[in-house]
């Protein structure tokens, strides 16, 4: 199944209609690949406190393989969005129940290989980091990583660049926007990030530029593709929305298979690339981290 790992919080959205509602990247990605029609698990620490227990429905209830998480005491992470002027975020993510992940066996989701997808805050918090970075280590199938970058959030940049560079040795696939690049990789052309990307272990790299659009890269060249034209209510979730997509079309053509994954023609890219910014513009066009459903994207199917 496709196993997205890292932390779950809530999002608190700021503003005239202020409100709770569950969140955090990976997450969002486990609900967006659910609701897209393919087996979805998360494996992280929820909390046991009243919004954990929120997140915990929230999961069951799109269907979400819930046998690799954890429960713990300890509070539930806060992000508070304000959505004046596009995104901006305030963190409150002290000793939480998403950095006190003690370990991560898939044994449980049955038999692999899985596709596994990590980064944004669970790549580098807490003990939840070494976890999952040695997960990472030792999984024989795809691996997905999108660091998801929250400047605000980052106090250790030297943590976080160990972090990044334990999951870049076994990445398979990588997704940033071109505002990740640029803090990762200050001064850097995307085009010269993703040779250099491409140079290791990634086989396939992905750059979103919102509305400007999508750049694949792969060793047979690049791609480029517009975004669909949206009317934007907010962009929370919509890279997390995107991601999900991506690993609902690789699971259906390749399941995790990292040598098929590794041959797949840049051709191919053009219908995965469109179907993961339309599923991106569906949830730009309601509040909060809402992934579309598969009927959304296929109303004839």
């Amino acid at each position: 199944m496709i196993v997205c790992c890292g932390e779950a919080l809530v999002d608190v959205l700021d503003g005239d209609d202020a409100r709770s509602v569950p969140g955090g990247g990976p997450m969002n990605a486990a609900i967006a690949a659910a609701r897209l029609g393919a087996p979805s698990a998360f494996v992280g620490r929820v909390s046991t406190d009243a919004s954990g227990e929120h997140i915990w429905n929230h999961l069951k209830s799109n269907g979400v393989d819930l046998r690799g998480c954890e429960r713990g005491p300890e509070p539930t992470a806060r992000a508070i969005i304000s959505l004046a002027a596009g995104p901006s975020f305030r963190f409150e993510g002290e000793n939480t129940a998403d950095t006190a992940l003690e370990a991560a066996d898939l044994a449980a989701l049955g038999v692999g290989p899985h596709i596994l997808h990590g980064g944004t805050l669970g790549m580098f918090r807490g003990r939840t980091a070494e976890v999952l970075a040695s997960l990472a280590e030792r999984h024989d199938g795809l691996v997905s990583l999108d660091p998801n970058v929250r400047p605000a959030i980052i106090g250790d940049r030297g943590r976080w660049d160990h972090f990044h560079q334990r999951w870049l040795s076994v990445t398979d696939l990588y997704r940033s926007s071109d505002e990740d690049l640029e803090w990762i990789w200050p001064r850097r052309a995307a085009d010269d990030c993703a040779a250099e990307l491409l140079a290791g272990r990634v086989a396939t790299v992905i750059v979103t530029r919102g509305r400007h659009g999508v750049t694949v890269y792969t060793a047979e060249g690049k791609l480029d593709m517009s975004a669909p034209p949206v009317e934007v209510v907010d962009t929370v979730g919509a890279g997390d929305s995107f991601v999900g997509s991506v690993l609902v079309s690789l699971w259906n053509l390749l399941r995790a298979d990292r040598t098929a994954f590794a041959s797949l023609e840049l051709r191919k890219w053009q219908a995965i690339a469109e179907r993961a910014a339309a599923a991106a513009a569906i949830t730009c066009t309601r509040p909060g981290a809402a992934p579309p459903y598969a009927q959304e994207l296929d109303p004839d199917a």
